[in-house]
């Protein structure tokens, strides 16, 4: 039978903590290999997180804790997305 499990913020965190710790990993690890002039712009700027992962608050702090680097999300959102593809 179906039944509703109430989870909160700090359970999703911990259960995604290695996948984030490896995405972040491989980030740093390419902006390493960054030349420097687009670096700069990249540190000045920020990154861009899009798709529906972005819409995971763990996200923007983890770049700026982990990496030193600002983000933001850019995300469309579904209903948005699903009235413009006339799908919904």
């Amino acid at each position: 039978m179906p039944r509703t499990v109430t989870i909160d913020d700090s359970e999703i965190r911990e259960a995604l903590s290695e996948c984030v710790a490896t995405i972040l990993n491989a980030v740093r690890v390419a902006l390493e290999r960054t030349p420097p002039e687009l670096s700069a712009d990249i540190s000045d700027r920020g990154i861009v997180l899009t798709g529906g992962g972005a819409l995971l608050k763990i996200w923007t702090s983890a770049f700026a804790r982990k990496l030193a680097c600002p983000s933001r999300s850019r995300t469309i959102r579904w209903h948005r997305w699903c009235w413009a593809r006339e799908k919904c």
